[in-house]
């Protein structure tokens, strides 16, 4: 059985943000297999497949190294890679049943487009100590899934060195439904290539910060799109060292995302590890 670590939103190895792929199964291995299978690759999500009798539809999971997760914009767009690239898919739209409803991935000329659900924030006050974790001051606060700070401006926003674990206890505390992640951003310096910067937090799903974040720019690209008042917009996840890039853009109660991938390694996993058939 094989496995592809995939950079997603990146155009170039070792950018964006790299998930692992397993190759389809024809049925859902245990969770517990899946989850251990994901604490051992170590990255911020593994994807698992399962086929259908429709060849262009998947069913589709997502592991972090410590819990599985309702939503993964990144691991969503490297099954799609891993799917054309690497097995060679011919139709023009492949289609995941997730947690999150259907999601589709179309090819384009320049990467990928994803259909995701999107997310309108709620303004909130400023929770009690959320500046000193962050150790900056927000000029905005919102909620969803995660709680979103809107900062003053760039430098900030790729200056930051938080307390993960305060806001982790800030998050979970403010946010509906989420599990104590943070999402921070700005309009981008004057200049830039992009529109907005951002930077993703994500302590309550066992990852101290997330390269890209594509479940992030379900929020962002209505809040910002509200703010700026035209679409498309151009993103810019700044994970020091990588960083990532996404196009988007809202059309109703969904958001279209933009990007690349790009295979770095392709492993083989022993049989009967997940204890699952594959063909």
């Amino acid at each position: 059985m094989r496995q592809w670590t995939i950079d997603a939103f990146a155009n170039a190895p070792f950018r964006g943000n790299p998930a692992c792929v397993v190759e389809p199964l024809d049925s859902w291995p245990e969770a517990a297999r899946m989850q251990r299978l994901a604490a051992e690759n170590n990255q911020a999500e593994t994807a698992f497949l399962v086929r259908t009798p429709d060849p262009a539809r998947f069913g589709l999971r997502w592991f972090t190294p410590a819990v599985e997760v309702p939503l993964c914009g990144h691991a969503t767009l490297a099954s799609a890679h891993a799917l054309y690239a690497e097995l060679g898919a011919d139709a023009e739209v492949v289609t995941f049943d997730t947690q999150s409803g259907p999601l589709a991935v179309a090819r384009e000329a320049a990467g990928y487009r994803m259909d995701l659900p999107a997310t309108t924030p709620r303004r909130v006050e400023p929770p009690p100590g959320l500046a000193a974790a962050l150790g900056a001051e927000p000029r905005e606060v919102w909620a969803a899934q995660y709680l979103i700070a809107v900062l003053t401006d760039e430098d900030t926003v790729r200056g930051l060195s938080p307390d993960l674990g305060a806001l982790k206890e800030i998050s979970a505390a403010t946010t509906t439904r989420g599990r104590g992640n943070v999402g921070v951003c700005a309009t981008a310096a004057p200049g830039a290539a992009y529109d907005v910067v951002s930077r993703f937090f994500a302590p309550g799903s066992g990852i101290p910060e997330d390269p890209t974040t594509g479940s992030l720019h379900c929020i962002l690209a209505p809040l910002f799109e509200a703010k700026l008042g035209r679409a498309p917009l151009r993103y810019h996840q700044a994970f020091p060292g990588r960083g990532g890039d996404l196009v988007c853009e809202t059309r109703g109660e969904r958001v279209l995302i933009r990007g690349g991938a790009v295979t770095v390694i392709e492993s083989q996993l022993r049989g009967g590890l997940l204890g699952a058939r594959h063909h």
